[in-house]
């Protein structure tokens, strides 16, 4: 697999972002969860190749992230994200992903709609349309593109914005390790990961101050944060030694806003650096 597809898919779990915990049977949000409160926001990461390794080295790889957040636990989560990067292999050969997906979770992680796009080089090779719903026994998941289809997934499987509040659940809990699968509807909308996180020590307030966007931000100022690192490994074959198809550490707030993204697809890896953050104002329950 070259290094520009394996590119393609792994930048979209950026737009997922999260980790931990299983969901219980029930549909209803935990009550240790109800205490997380994700902030809207709207955030830019700019793109640069980390390191290259392997046969398939690339030269330079630039570009950006725009995740754009939203939403409460009583009217839903929206995400608007949106990667491009521009990947060059030295030899002449330029190849520019464009990724797009917006997705809306119900505050309950019960309910989950997503849209996912990607160009190369200005050609649409992928697109998914669907969304899922959590019943009493499983998940029915229904697709609309590529293809109408439907299908179960297993109850304990966790949807992206579920996924970041457990994080910070069990960070604040103290714990350093987590797995759980997650299902947010990239790739062919049939993809399932394992997911193993582990979380490091905590960085409390005013201390390591950031050097990008988020610094002198009075509100991350006042918040601890947690390094993490999410690796994300195919559902789909078991068995054996199983390395990840790709992994992904940042540090992470206690409202949900991440910094210092580090995006590793085994041949290479990209360096995230927030360069612009706007923190609004959610709206608060009735």
């Amino acid at each position: 697999m070259t290094g520009c597809a394996v590119s393609t898919r792994a930048m979209l779990a950026v737009a997922s972002l999260a980790v931990v915990g299983l969901f219980p049977a029930s549909g209803q949000v935990p009550a240790e969860n109800e205490g997380v409160q994700l902030a809207s926001h709207r955030a830019i990461y700019d793109l640069k190749l980390a390191e290259a390794r392997g046969r398939r080295q690339l030269s330079a790889v630039q570009g950006r992230i725009v995740y754009d957040f939203s939403g409460s636990s009583c009217e839903g989560y929206a995400l608007q994200f949106r990667q491009v990067t521009e990947l060059d292999n030295g030899e002449g050969k330029v190849v520019v992903s464009d990724l797009r997906s917006a997705t809306w979770e119900e505050g309950a992680a019960k309910n989950y709609r997503f849209n996912f796009q990607n160009y190369l080089s200005q050609k649409l090779v992928d697109s998914v349309d669907g969304k899922a719903e959590r019943g009493t026994g499983a998940i029915a998941v229904n697709l609309a593109k590529p293809e109408s289809k439907q299908f179960d997934v297993e109850q304990g499987v966790v949807f992206p914005t579920e996924h970041i509040r457990r994080i910070v659940v069990a960070a604040r809990q103290g714990k350093t390790v987590l797995e759980v699968p997650v299902y947010d509807g990239s790739e062919t909308g049939e993809k399932l990961y394992n997911t193993l996180t582990v979380i490091g020590q905590p960085i409390p307030a005013g201390q390591r101050s950031p050097d990008d966007a988020a610094a002198g931000n009075a509100a991350l100022d006042s918040m601890q944060r947690w390094p993490v690192t999410i690796s994300y490994f195919d559902r789909s074959k078991q068995g054996g030694e199983q390395q990840p198809v790709y992994t992904i550490k940042f540090e992470l707030y206690e409202n949900g806003v991440s910094r210092d993204l580090l995006l590793d697809y085994g041949d290479f890896a990209i360096r995230g650096t927030m360069s612009t953050l706007e923190l609004r104002n959610t709206r608060p329950c009735q």
